[in-house]
């Protein structure tokens, strides 16, 4: 085992998904009016993206399949405004913090692994430009610059639950599945590691399991559960 990939939310960064969500759409339309968007228009249309990004079959990068759609709904010209997404990202994004949670624990696994000397990546879903994961994860007390790969739309040509994410990663890593670990605390989403050839730890603290699938046979707990895991796997 030489790489531990983490999921972001839920599993780096307590927070109410729901409410990031509404918080999310609600800042990103408001910031967009005075650039002559229509809130609902645009949210309408982020959400719609969104989700053909996370069904991408990898035939292009997440950030084509976006912008190619946003182009269907408002014309090629939206393509010149792409630097004004990156800067909500900069800006107002940044104000969403005040939403989320705070784990410590979480923040002390991550900078024992680092110095353990552990590869570490950011394995939140793709679907965010890089100044959005990585601010998401200073929110969680670690430094981006720690991990040497963080997942973002620019470089990523599926989402979860495809496999071919986790074997992108692996293949980016120059690494065998085999060598990767996937801690994260959705069931389905993170569990497609598992079908890569990954190893997986979930994290019941918010657990997300739609389908109430039976993971007795899977590692499992809380971050005390996980160090003494890592641990035993000679990872930290």
């Amino acid at each position: 085992m030489k790489a531990v990939l983490f999921d972001m939310d839920g599993t780096l960064l307590p927070m109410d998904l729901n409410h990031f969500v509404r918080r999310y759409f609600d800042a990103l339309g408001a910031h967009f009016v005075p650039f002559g968007y229509d809130p609902k228009k645009l949210i309408a249309a982020v959400w719609k993206n969104t989700d053909a990004m996370v069904v991408n079959d990898g035939t292009l990068l997440n950030e084509q399949v976006f912008w190619n759609g946003m182009a269907n709904e408002y014309g090629d010209a939206i393509r010149n405004d792409i630097r004004m997404f990156d800067e909500f990202y900069e800006t107002d994004f940044k104000r969403l913090q005040e939403v989320c949670g705070f784990s410590a624990d979480a923040a002390k696994t991550v900078k024992r692994l680092k110095a353990a000397g552990t590869r570490l990546v950011l394995a939140s879903n793709p679907v965010f430009p890089y100044e959005g994961q990585a601010e998401r994860l200073r929110w969680t007390g670690n430094d981006p610059d720690d991990f040497e790969l963080i997942t973002t739309y620019s470089n990523a040509h599926y989402c979860k639950p495809n496999v071919g994410y986790f074997k992108e990663i692996a293949d980016a890593l120059g690494l065998a599945p085999s060598d990767c670990l996937m801690v994260g605390n959705d069931v389905s989403d993170d569990g497609a590691a598992l079908a890569a050839g990954m190893e997986l730890f979930l994290l019941t603290d918010n657990l997300i399991n739609k389908n109430g699938a039976d993971i007795s046979a899977i590692p499992h707990g809380g971050y005390k559960e996980l160090n003494a895991y890592l641990e035993q796997k000679g990872l930290m």
